[in-house]
């Protein structure tokens, strides 16, 4: 009986001492595998946490966002949110829909922000949270080049102006059109809107003014009237009560390229 307990001894200490063995070695296993896991998971977080944010914008509104001649999208607004981005560390996902889309996509929560030299107006505070004032704009009344009869706003009077929805050029040309007594016809995109008084059927057209001299510059074949009319200045959007943060983030941004100089540079680079 001594000697059967001895033997049973004997096999479940080399049983233990075996399991002892092999639990050695899946335990280094696991700790091998928990590191390489660990530093997988450390490598992907520092990844994740770099956020994306679904910024909207116009299609077509030189030097503000435009598609340059190497098909690239580029501009003031463009450049100024990739440099705030950089500078607050978060990246921009672009969804180039249009001014009116990229509001409407704001609004319904399918894009985070919208910059897209959109002017900051009461009327929109109600549905919108602006950053500060990025860009002061002004408002300029254009003709084709070749044109000698429309010098003035009293020579609109029975005609056709064409403007862009959603710019400080229509939001002048309705405050004076009973006035003067011309009649508005509305555009989504600005080249649609040159377009309508190169083939004459709009006289004229009111755009900001930087837009439209830059368009000038390029071989745009129109011309400006010398009067110009305060406008109001262009804010980054957020959906009123959301996105906080990222409206936060733009202000910081902001202010951080202003002060290095990064944000004349920008703007340099496509008026002057």
């Amino acid at each position: 009986m001594k000697f059967f307990k001895s033997v049973t001894a004997i096999a479940l200490s080399f049983t233990m001492a075996m399991a002892v063995a092999g639990c050695s070695s899946t335990t280094q296993t696991t700790t091998d595998t928990t590191d390489s896991t660990q530093t997988t998971t450390e490598q992907e977080g520092t990844t994740s946490d770099v956020k994306t944010y679904n910024i909207a914008t116009d299609t077509t509104f030189a030097p503000f966002e435009f598609s340059d001649e190497n098909g690239d999208f580029v501009g003031i607004d463009i450049d100024i949110m990739e440099a705030i981005a950089q500078d607050q560390g978060f990246e921009v996902n672009w969804q180039v829909l249009g001014f009116n889309a990229a509001v409407q996509a704001v609004k319904a929560g399918q894009a985070d922000g919208v910059i897209a030299g959109m002017s900051i107006t009461e009327e929109r505070k109600a549905e919108h949270d602006f950053s500060d004032p990025y860009y002061d704009s002004a408002v300029v009344m254009a003709v084709a080049a070749e044109n000698e009869d429309i010098t003035s706003y009293e020579d609109l009077a029975g005609k056709k102006v064409a403007v862009k929805v959603g710019t400080e050029g229509y939001n002048f040309a309705e405050s004076i059109k009973d006035q003067y007594g011309f009649e508005m016809v509305a555009f989504d995109d600005s080249n649609s809107m040159y377009q309508d008084v190169l083939v004459g059927n709009s006289v004229a057209c009111f755009e900001d003014y930087p837009v439209i001299a830059y368009g000038i510059k390029q071989g745009l074949a129109l011309k400006l009237n010398d009067k110009q009319e305060a406008g109001n200045s262009y804010g980054f959007a957020v959906a009123k009560g959301e996105n906080a943060e990222l409206l936060q983030m733009f202000n910081d941004g902001l202010a951080n390229i202003k002060e290095s100089g990064k944000y004349q540079e920008i703007v340099d680079s496509y008026t002057k």
